[in-house]
């Protein structure tokens, strides 16, 4: 079969299996049921920290069915045809246009309306085609600003859609992924080879490290970090239907800074001098971000905060971010920009005098 037949049966399979899933994406869901206890925490801690901009938030958060999904799609199994398909369902690619940061190979479409592709079924042999995300998700990888030789660790990889990304950015030298939980590891290790060829898995190493262990085992190893850290994941508790469980999270939710600040540093110290990290969460708390962020300066772990508003100016039509972030970025749900939350700070670290 030539490379050209094959293209066009590939496309032709692929378009049809998006349709017929189209189809099948338009039946009406049971609607999620809000956790009452949860959304009460959020109005007390968010009106005070966000002001009028949560009262939009929260609209848009209050009502999946207005949430936006992208489709990041996979550099080592490409289609033109897969890619003219979502161009012409009217999808956008948000780099297109875009000179600062580089997107290096980056390719991810996103609709002005509430849709989702379902996600592509895992398939023996065979790789996927893209990977479903929240765009905002991106904004991390981006800043990370990996080139391809680095050394890098996502020190909280699970589910891995940072480090997926990461690789269709640009090939490192080694990626690490690490996630200490055992079931969440494995999940990782198959959604990397559902999209990664054999060839390329051999830059990919999976590790079960307590990720506040890394800056002693390797000091001054990696050339860029990404710690997204767990955080308070406003829109999964917003939904919980385990009301105990949402009343412990709620009481334990200030504990989250004290580990996060702990991986941070220990990220610091595993990252070369002149090195990157990037530091990310989906929350819109200001403890869980600026605050982290200002404690990090305070202690002098040796970094230093960098500027991301070229970043923030060339997504200005994508994204709507916080005017009220001390430092960093910080994407809000927003009508018709259903992206985020998304909260993104980027360190270098410095040489020694």
């Amino acid at each position: 079969m030539t490379m050209t037949l094959s293209l066009r049966i590939k496309t032709l399979c692929g378009s049809c299996h998006l349709m017929q899933l189209r189809k099948k994406s338009s039946v009406l869901k049971p609607q999620k049921q809000i956790c009452k206890s949860v959304l009460e925490h959020f109005d007390e801690v968010y009106s005070k920290e966000l002001g009028e901009s949560w009262t939009r938030a929260r609209e848009v958060m209050l009502s999946p069915s207005s949430w936006q999904y992208a489709v990041m799609l996979n550099r080592f199994s490409f289609s033109e045809g897969l890619e003219a398909y979502f161009q012409n369902q009217g999808l956008s690619d948000i780099f297109h246009g875009v000179q600062v940061p580089s997107s290096g190979w980056l390719k991810c479409y996103v609709s002005r309306t509430a849709h989702r592709y379902p996600a592509q079924r895992h398939q023996q042999g065979q790789l996927k085609d893209y990977y479903l995300l929240n765009a905002a998700s991106l904004l991390p990888v981006l800043a990370l600003e990996v080139e391809g030789g680095n050394h890098v660790l996502d020190m909280c990889a699970a589910p891995g859609g940072k480090s997926l990304a990461i690789l269709q950015y640009a090939m490192p030298g080694n990626l690490v992924c690490n996630e200490p939980d055992c079931l969440r590891r494995k999940r990782l290790k198959e959604m990397l080879e559902s999209f990664l060829p054999e060839l390329c898995r051999s830059a990919v190493t999976l590790s079960n490290l307590d990720g506040r262990e890394f800056g002693q085992l390797h000091p001054e190893v990696y050339d860029k970090v990404l710690v997204d850290a767990p955080c308070s994941n406003d829109r999964s508790w917003l939904f919980t239907s385990d009301i105990p469980q949402a009343r412990h999270w709620i009481a334990s939710r200030k504990e989250l800074p004290v580990l996060q600040v702990e991986l941070i540093r220990s990220g610091i110290a595993a990252l070369r001098p002149g090195g990157i990290l990037v530091y990310s969460t989906c929350t819109l708390s200001q403890s869980e971000n600026s605050n982290v962020v200002d404690q990090i300066l305070q202690s002098d772990c040796g970094v230093e905060l960098q500027n991301l508003d070229k970043m923030a100016h060339a997504f200005s039509d994508i994204f709507t971010f916080s005017a009220n972030t001390q430092y960093g970025l910080l994407v809000l749900p927003d009508r018709e920009r259903a992206w985020g939350p998304m909260y993104v700070a980027r360190f270098k670290k410095r040489y020694p005098p």
